[in-house]
Parts: structure tokens; sequence; C-alpha cells
């Protein structure tokens, strides 16, 4: 699947601009945090994928953010699904993919396909991405293939894109980031955000008891709804940011 990307011209001047991290199924502690943040008319609210399985209700969190007006963007475990839907091989999916299918409707799989693999917002000069990128020595991440925007979690000192769990050691893709653009993603599950310099980590791990993060712009404005429960249990979450 081609990258590809959302660019609008929009006014520096409308409301505000809202992200959103990953939910893996979640909807109680989703339907809280759209009530914390009390969406209006002029809001932009955006989603960094991974809406879906390990949680709960998957559906009802995809039809949750279609009401609400919300956009997402595609993370790893929609990409699965939808190569899966494309061609029906099932060696590419996971056990818990299996449950998700079986409930979703004909209105989710046109919500996945039209996800965005990234949204590079001008205005305020930030990028959303699942994942995240190599940040040096490959192509401009714009250019980058969907597999990495996906998945990325690490890169080794061939500058190769990596799981964390087949190259223990190598620093995560953000702590070589120097930026420009500012970067908003999700994809590793972390009891807290990960923040640095140019790059903002918000997946929180809310599907393995953390908390459910937004963050709100320009301004920077944190807010979590915790976990109901821990759904799922997850021994090696990644490590916080280090104090800088």
């Amino acid at each position: 699947m081609s990258t590809s990307s959302t660019r609008e011209s929009l006014d520096a001047d409308m409301g505000r601009f809202i992200v959103i991290g990953d939910i893996h199924g979640c909807f109680e502690e989703l339907e809280e945090l759209i009530g914390r943040l009390q969406l209006r008319p002029d809001d932009r609210a955006f989603q960094v994928g991974d809406i879906i399985n390990r949680g709960p209700d998957s559906s009802r969190c995809l039809e949750l953010v279609r009401t609400t007006g919300i956009r997402c963007i595609l993370g790893n475990h929609e990409r699965r699904l939808l190569r899966y839907h494309r061609t029906g091989d099932r060696s590419l999916l996971k056990d818990y993919d299996l449950e998700t299918i079986r409930v979703m409707t004909a209105d989710d799989w046109r919500f996945l396909e039209d996800m965005p693999v990234f949204r590079y917002e001008e205005s305020l000069g930030v990028l959303l991405v699942h994942a995240g990128f190599v940040p040096v020595g490959y192509a401009p991440w714009s250019n980058q293939p969907s597999e990495i925007l996906t998945e990325i979690d690490v890169v080794d000192n061939q500058g190769r894109a990596l799981k964390r769990t087949d190259a223990p050691g190598c620093p995560p893709w953000a702590d070589l980031w120097k930026g420009p653009p500012y970067v908003i993603y999700g994809h590793i599950p972390r009891l807290d955000v990960y923040r640095k310099d140019w790059s903002l980590g918000i997946d929180t791990a809310c599907v393995y008891g953390g908390k459910l993060t937004a963050v709100i712009l320009p301004e920077g404005d944190l807010v979590q709804v915790p976990a109901r429960e821990e759904y799922l249990r997850k021994t090696n979450l990644a490590a916080p940011a280090p104090q800088e």
C-alpha cells in the first residue's frame, strides 16, 4: 500500500488541534476522554492508529470516532486487517484479529480503507504518524513505505527499522530525530508520554492498564483517562524517556 497523506490548507486561527493515542478497543475510556475534551465544531481531532484489537470493543470504538468526526491515521493493526481483507490471506492474521473481523461492519471496513498513513499539518509544523520513520540515512519520511511508518520501533547501527524485541539495546527512532517537523505518534506502549525535543509518543498503554491520552495543540496540554482495568497483561512495556 502506497504512502498517502491528507494535506489541507487550514487557517491557523481555527479551533483546537487534538491528537488521541492508541485506543485498542477500549471503548469506555475513549467515551470518557471525548467527554472530557468537549469537542467543539471548529476543533480538528485526530487519532494516531490502532483503534482496534486487544481490548473489549473495537467496533464501538470505530463507530464512536466516525460519529464524532475524529479522523484517524493508519496503524499496524488496521494495516494488517486491510491486507487480509484485500487478499483473503489468513496467514497474515493473529488470533485476536479473528474476533475483531467477526464484528466489523461494512462501514468499519470503509473507514479503515480511508485512513491515511500520515498527516502533515503545515499550519503547526506537526506530523502525525502511527509508529514513526527512519530518521537519518533513508528516504525522507514522506517517501518511506507504510510498513515502516506503521511498525518501526527502533533503529539499529546499520540504519534499519526494527522491532525493539528484535534489537534489544537499539535506540528508539525518536531519540535520533532532530526535526523539523514535530512528530506525534503512538505504537510503542509506555506508562507515560515519551517526550523528546522534536516528538511526543502518546501510546500510554491503555489496554495494558495504563491511560488513554490526548494532546491539545498548540498549547501541548495533556488530557488523560485511566484504564478501567488491565485488559491484557504485558510485562515488557517500553522504558520512559530519560530526564533531559
